[in-house]
């Protein structure tokens, strides 16, 4: 019986999570056929069966993390094969395969290579992409292994080596792929977006908001010298919502079965800078005026698009506001600031024909609102009762204005 174990795949790796199962018992497999994915911090990555075979066992559920030398499956093998050979393809892979029939001629080891390829699973992914044959491929290791890097080469000089040679299954590309590196900010927004997608069950509740007269208001602001930005609108009628709601400023303590209910109000503004979507944070909103929120607005998206932030400036903020619609967007489904509870966005405004309270036919400048939460620790008639409180004021100034009063 051949154990088939979790052994570093070339990324350094001590640990891997059981993505999914390529067979499953009884299925017949062939040296080399990929039996079992494992998902690392860095990749997911496919390892092969060591011998041809019948699989009697799955030992691993899918989903569970494990450590490199875990044995995850077991196979029957069909074909005769000394034990240490497979032993010491699977768990270190750094000795070539012995040769399972008698010695050849010195001769025939000097023109031909072992048919057992040393690789990794991601070395032989990226060959089957490529549909390069890895025995054409010179390895620069003393060992005989071929690394991903001796594959692109191979790719890059078009050649094939004089020996043995065998034709490639697809031609070298005509020009090279364009790249955008993956990492820093880019990196970060990504697994944090990951990992709210994959631990909170997102529900998104849609609204209209009539602008019409917070526009007219912020005209008569700016002619007297004072202007102020909807984001400052938006932030202090969020506040009032809030303090009506505190569900929504909050964060799920699953551990202890508790709903932490903050007491702070440090509000998230996500921007988007030539480096991607960053969340600064005005902290202590409720404390603040109407023209310090406007000033501090600007000075956090300034800072943020010119890379003058601090770390200080990105932390502990309770809720999150996107407003997206000077973009032309009209309607989204936001992903959580995990942990948070909920994220408002804001969508473009424009003017509609609509019908008001006395049936008449009016001109309103109308904007789309979309609001994610945390379905565990709010429902719906939550969500749209917070969404009406936020609406009413914005609809309503001079009711926000008494409110701050």
């Amino acid at each position: 019986m051949i154990e088939v174990k979790l052994h570093d795949v070339g990324e350094g790796m001590t640990e891997g999570e059981i993505a999914n199962y390529l067979v499953q018992v009884g299925d017949r497999v062939t040296i080399d056929q990929p039996v079992v994915e494992v998902s690392t911090d860095k990749m997911v990555a496919e390892l092969p069966a060591p011998v041809s075979g019948v699989v009697t066992d799955l030992l691993i559920p899918v989903g569970q993390t494990v450590g490199v030398g875990t044995v995850l499956l077991l196979i029957e093998a069909t074909e005769a094969q000394p034990a240490v050979t497979v032993e010491r393809t699977v768990e270190r892979s750094e000795q070539p395969q012995q040769p399972q029939q008698l010695q050849p001629p010195v001769t025939a080891l000097l023109t031909e290579r072992p048919k057992r390829v040393l690789a990794t699973p991601y070395t032989r992914k990226i060959a089957r992409d490529l549909g390069i044959d890895l025995e054409l491929v010179p390895a620069v290791d003393p060992s005989g292994r071929v690394t991903e890097e001796d594959v692109r080469r191979f790719v890059e000089s078009g050649t094939t080596p004089e020996t043995n040679q065998r034709p490639v299954a697809v031609e070298k590309p005509s020009a090279p792929v364009d790249t955008i590196p993956f990492r820093g900010i880019r990196k970060q927004i990504a697994k944090k977006m990951t990992q709210s997608l994959f631990t909170i069950p997102h529900v998104t509740h849609f609204e209209e908001v009539d602008m019409t007269r917070l526009l007219a208001l912020r005209e008569e602001l700016k002619a007297a010298g004072k202007p102020i930005s909807v984001n400052a609108f938006f932030i202090k009628a969020l506040i009032v919502a809030l303090q009506d709601y505190p569900v929504f400023n909050a964060k799920l303590d699953e551990a202890n079965e508790q709903i932490l209910l903050e007491r702070q109000y440090h509000i998230g503004v996500a921007t988007e800078t030539t480096d991607g979507l960053i969340v600064p944070v005005v902290r202590d909103a409720d404390k603040l005026t109407m023209q310090q929120l406007h000033q501090q607005v600007a000075d956090l998206s300034t800072r943020a698009k010119t890379g003058d932030l601090r770390a200080a400036d990105l932390k502990a903020s309770t809720f999150t506001m996107s407003n997206v619609g000077p973009l032309g967007s009209t309607g989204a489904t936001p992903i959580i600031n995990y942990p948070e509870t909920a994220l408002i966005a804001f969508h473009k405004t424009k003017k509609r024909v609509c019908v008001d309270d006395q049936d008449q036919i009016v001109i309103r400048s109308m904007m789309n609102l979309s609001m994610s939460f945390d379905h565990r620790v709010a429902d719906g008639a939550t969500a749209v009762a917070f969404t009406n409180r936020f609406a009413g004021l914005i609809e309503h100034p001079t009711t926000l204005l008494m409110e701050l009063i």
